[in-house]
Parts: C-alpha cells; structure tokens; sequence
C-alpha cells in the first residue's frame, strides 16, 4: 500500500468516526490528490481552524478560486460548519478531509469529476 493510499484510509476513518458520515471513496480519493505534495508535511496536512488567517487561506485559495465560489457570508458560515462536523475541538483536522467536507456541502462534486 502506497503511502497515499494510508493516508486516504487515514481521512476516511476520520470521516465515519469524527464527522459520523460514510465516505465517497472516490471523491475523497480524487479531492486527496487534489491537495498535493502538502498531504505529506507535518504542517501543511492539518487546517489550524482557531487561526483566522488559516481559514481565510481555505476560503481564497480552495472556495474561491478551486471550487469557483463567490466571497460573501455563505462561506465563512459554511467553514464555521466544516470546523463543527470535524469537531471544534479536534486539533488535528486533515486539510483533505475539511476540503472533501467543503465540496460535499457546497454541492460542487463536479469539480473532481
């Protein structure tokens, strides 16, 4: 099994057993690759959601210009909602797993079709 591979399974543990939901292997699979080389650094892996820059970057670099959503209060309330399925009081939020829970919520799995 590729390091990759551990890792995606790592992320769909976290999805039944921390956010109580039954993963689309395909598109956690897909929205994983997505996320690049920063899977595999310590930092980079994780979202900070109690550091407000943090959240920002999420919102600019993923919402806005990935999934082509448009800036208003419908983000920052759909991050607020990712942050609460993961659990606010989970340090370690896997950066493939909080975007596969924005893509679900947003509705835009055609983005990785």
């Amino acid at each position: 099994m590729s390091k990759r591979d551990e890792l995606i399974a790592k992320y769909a543990d976290d999805l039944k057993n921390k956010c109580g939901m039954e993963p689309d292997m395909d598109l956690l699979t897909k929205v994983t690759i997505g996320c690049g080389p920063s899977i595999y650094n310590a930092d980079s892996s994780t979202v900070a959601s109690s550091q407000e820059s943090e959240l920002e970057t999420v919102k600019n670099n993923f919402l806005i210009k990935k999934l082509g959503l448009s800036d208003g209060p419908d983000l920052d309330a759909g991050i607020a909602k990712a942050v609460e399925t993961y659990g606010s009081g989970e340090r370690n939020k896997y950066r493939a797993v909080f975007y596969y829970l924005l893509v679900k919520q947003f509705g835009k799995e055609s983005v990785y079709s």
